[in-house]
């Protein structure tokens, strides 16, 4: 059987605002559904200095009748760095399972900021991927 590898675009959730309304903090998020990887990339602002909290979050879904040794794992690169990684046993039989991670990153005028997360499954179906990445004051 092949593994899905398809990926989903990252949509801003909230646009620019005009001239001389006042500025809304960014919000960016792609939902990749049952893909196995999701990519983010939200383009630089040349003029200012941004601060994300970013979460990441996959879920998987084992079946009532599975069999022993299923684990689901998901690691976060940011800027093709290795920022988190985790493999752990799959849980909830008939159910869902599932692992998220949240930090928070800054990003100097000028750069843009590229997050991947890459999933893996054994014994286990996913469900869902999804990146959110919201600007804080």
């Amino acid at each position: 059987m092949a593994k899905k590898t398809r990926q989903a675009a990252a949509e801003p959730a909230a646009r620019s605002p005009s001239a001389g309304a006042a500025r809304q903090l960014e919000r960016w998020q792609v939902d990749a559904g049952d893909a196995t990887l999701a990519n983010l990339h939200i383009p630089p602002d040349a003029q200012r200095q941004r601060r994300f909290e970013i979460a990441c979050a996959m879920t998987v879904r084992l079946g009532a009748d599975a069999a022993a040794g299923a684990w689901h794992a998901m690691a976060v690169q940011l800027d093709g760095a290795q920022q988190w990684s985790r493999r752990v046993a799959t849980s909830n039989p008939g159910s869902w399972d599932g692992l998220d991670y949240r930090f928070a990153c800054s990003v100097p005028p000028g750069r843009a900021l590229r997050l991947v997360v890459q999933t893996q499954v054994h014994g286990a179906q996913r469900r869902s991927l999804v990146i959110e990445a919201d600007e804080i004051a």
